[in-house]
């Protein structure tokens, strides 16, 4: 009974002692909880900050994500039809027919390719198509490209505030000057015989490529996601790591927080679609709207594969932590992968393929060889220019499939 007594005594102090913990690592389990909400709530943000860093503040990388523009088809419509509208408020057709006879207008009417519908309607359509053409030469395309580089600082200006340009910002609008485009269409003229269009003056005419009513709003925004730069990527990623650290239950904090930082990115990712929808509804009836959607998924084509990229590195991240713990399920999964390798490692044996001292070494540094592997991989990821969903998948396989080998040299000959 004495012995008893001593037992019973020692089980409640140790429970006193563990309920006194318990009530100890509350505020900080709070506190590691309202930490990891934060981070979570910080990766979408941090992703259009580091888009902002690079696709704003970097001429580069913003003239090589404009670049395809220029081999769009709902552009080079938009384009040309701009170019139209400019030429056409220009030629005067009355003045420019004044010295004709009208026994020569058919003739001049057949001569502009017998379109019918009148003379100004046949002027108009030949415009038009050396204006398509003009729109789809490469000439153009180096105009389109170097335009975009000089005038960067513009969509800086419009998105940021700062800053000025050869584009201009009026009234919520950057538009770009197609005054090159028009100078080509107007030798394209003169060499089909429209001599009067070499007479014709310089001709500037705006091409939209931002309109919006709510630019001065995204303006106040991305200048503040500009200031915190790639700062805030690594500010989420900090406040996740201390919330995990802080946890009770590492292994679950961390999978909690990466599954959150991929919700809270994949409602960026909806949101984008959302917001595109809207922008498109919202344009005034003088812009393309096919034009308008494709500049649109131009500037927001690296945006949406950060997304990808973010929500694919958290899952990855995720499922390493949850196949990593002590659950029945997880155990489960990991006995199959050593059963699976074991029975390929007792196939190879039998069929000569031996280790020899290459087994017994790999299986003495097993944990070294695995931290040493998840290192390059993590270090790889980290010193990849622009990694996609595909590109960290691609090293999560790669990752997977040392770890394989380093397993099937380690495991031992049945």
């Amino acid at each position: 009974m004495e012995d008893l007594r001593t037992r019973l005594a020692a089980l409640e102090a140790e429970r006193g002692s563990r309920n006194g913990q318990a009530r100890r690592r509350r505020p900080v389990s709070a506190l590691a909880a309202v930490l990891l909400v934060l981070g979570c709530l910080l990766a979408p943000f941090a992703v259009v900050a580091a888009w902002a860093a690079d696709l704003v503040g970097d001429t580069d990388r913003y003239v090589a994500t404009v670049a395809p523009l220029a081999a769009d088809p709902a552009v080079q419509d938009a384009v040309a039809n701009r170019a139209t509208d400019a030429l056409m408020d220009r030629i005067q057709l009355p003045t420019l027919l004044s010295d004709v006879a009208p026994k020569d207008r058919p003739l001049l009417e057949k001569a502009l390719g017998g379109l019918g519908g009148g003379l100004e309607n046949a002027v108009r359509g030949f415009v038009h198509d050396q204006a398509r053409k003009a729109a789809a030469s490469p000439a153009f395309a180096t105009v389109w490209t170097d335009a975009n580089r000089t005038v960067h600082a513009s969509l800086d200006k419009a998105l940021t505030g700062t800053g000025g340009g050869a584009v201009k910002l009026n009234d919520d609008t950057v538009t770009l000057d197609l005054a090159p485009l028009i100078e080509d269409v107007k030798k394209r003229m003169v060499g089909a015989g429209m001599t009067f269009a070499g007479h014709l003056p310089v001709i500037h005419a705006q091409f939209t490529l931002l309109e919006s009513q709510q630019v001065g709003k995204v303006r106040t925004y991305v200048r503040l996601l500009r200031i915190a730069g790639n700062w805030l990527p690594v500010l989420a990623v900090l406040l996740i790591a201390a919330g995990v650290l802080l946890s009770l239950r590492r292994r679950r904090a961390l999978v909690a927080g990466c599954l959150g930082a991929a919700v809270a990115t994949a409602l960026l990712g909806i949101g984008l679609r959302v917001f595109r929808v809207f922008y498109l509804d919202r344009l005034p009836a003088d812009v393309s709207p096919d034009a308008a959607g494709a500049v649109y998924d131009t500037l927001t084509r690296f945006l949406e594969a950060a997304v990808r990229m973010v929500i694919t590195l958290a899952v990855v991240i995720a499922l390493g932590a949850w196949l990593t713990g002590t659950g029945r399920r997880a155990g489960l999964v990991r006995g199959l992968w050593t059963d699976g390798i074991g029975a390929a490692r007792g196939t190879a044996d039998r069929a000569g393929l031996r280790t020899g001292p290459v087994g017994p070494f790999v299986r003495r540094r097993r944990a070294w060889l695995t931290w040493i592997l998840v290192a390059v991989a993590v270090l790889v990821c980290l010193l990849w220019p622009y990694p996609t969903g595909w590109v960290v998948l691609g090293i999560a396989l790669c990752l997977l499939f040392a770890l394989a080998m380093v397993e099937f040299l380690a495991a031992r000959t049945p």
